[in-house]
């Protein structure tokens, strides 16, 4: 008869050997633990992290690099990752390279802010000094109405949906920045210095007084101050919970969860929904735990922690419709 030690040995070895990533055994009743690896943009992962860091409660984890939204969806498409997350929807012809099918799923979303150091400065900018600062024509912030101080822009150095929506905001305030830049994940940019990713930015911003450049505005912190900017409608708005709620609530995301605008005549004019990218088949026994954790980040509870992380809760229609996508991930 094999003795109480041993059939505790047993249950440990089938613990080690279950199908999961990983199982733990408490008194003789087992608790799965599931392994989740995720790659992309770097504008959400404030609030991924936080959230993921509770999921470990739920008997999941998951390892979020935050990498850019085109290294994440090169990573995505090359399948090294159980999901992607970019700033930027895909494209049609990235979507084809895909056989498992894309869900591109709106997650959060946020603001991108003119952020910049320099004290003693309320910085109003119109949209013909905001393009112009990024093209280099404005060298001064004495050409804005503050002291004496050169203008260092500082912009991103990886490819990213942070530069793409900004971009596209610039584009379309901008003629010359549309027929000569554009809007890309990765532009040439006519002046500044790059840094990687939104800490990047928001790091080097700090060390430089006269810097000026775009991050989500949970990055806006130490010593930078976040710029008001003019919407379409000629207000001039600073980024708060109110002006880009506002804003993003004009905005229709459109049967395929993708739509945007790059200039709303409401609120804070530069926002932008985040997007989780998901394989609709061929996630085996992980679906259950990307459906689990897709819908524990869209739950009223973390959907309501994003304006204290500095990002603005999802409108219940998005919601909604974010999570009859997420029940479309199939094994």
């Amino acid at each position: 008869m094999n003795s109480p030690n041993a059939l505790k040995a047993l249950a440990s070895l089938a613990c080690l050997s279950a199908s999961m990533t990983m199982t733990s055994c408490s008194g003789g009743e087992e608790q799965a633990t599931s392994k989740l690896s995720g790659a992309g943009a770097s504008f959400p992962a404030a609030i991924y992290q936080r959230w993921f860091q509770e999921l470990n409660n739920e008997g999941i984890t998951v390892n979020y690099q935050s990498i850019g939204s085109g290294a994440g969806i090169r990573q995505f498409t090359a399948e090294t990752v159980d999901f992607g997350a970019s700033d930027k929807p895909m494209k049609d012809e990235e979507i084809a390279k895909i056989s498992r099918g894309v869900l591109q799923i709106p997650m959060t979303a946020g603001a991108i802010a003119v952020a910049y150091n320099l004290d003693g400065c309320d910085l109003k900018l119109n949209q013909e000094q905001l393009a112009n600062i990024f093209l280099g024509k404005i060298k001064n912030f004495s050409e804005l109405g503050c002291s004496d101080q050169a203008i260092t822009v500082v912009h991103r150095s990886d490819g990213s949906g942070t530069t793409y929506n900004f971009t596209k905001h610039l584009s379309a305030i901008n003629n010359t920045w549309k027929n000569d830049i554009g809007a890309d994940k990765t532009v040439n940019w006519p002046t500044g210095v790059g840094s990687k990713g939104n800490e990047g930015v928001s790091a080097q911003l700090n060390q430089i007084t006269g810097g000026i450049g775009y991050v989500e505005s949970a990055y806006v912190k130490g010593q930078l101050q976040a710029a008001a900017v003019t919407n379409a409608s000629g207000e001039s708005v600073k980024p708060t919970q109110e002006s880009e709620s506002k804003a993003l609530g004009s905005i229709d995301i459109g049967p395929n969860l993708i739509g945007g605008n790059p200039n709303p005549d409401r609120g804070y004019p530069i926002v932008t929904f985040t997007w989780i990218l998901a394989y609709e088949t061929g996630n085996g026994d992980r679906a259950s735990a990307l459906k689990k954790t897709f819908e524990y980040m869209l739950s009223n509870e973390s959907q309501s922690k994003a304006p204290g992380l500095g990002y603005v809760s999802l409108p219940e229609s998005v919601i909604t419709q974010s999570l009859a996508a997420v029940q479309k991930i199939g094994e």
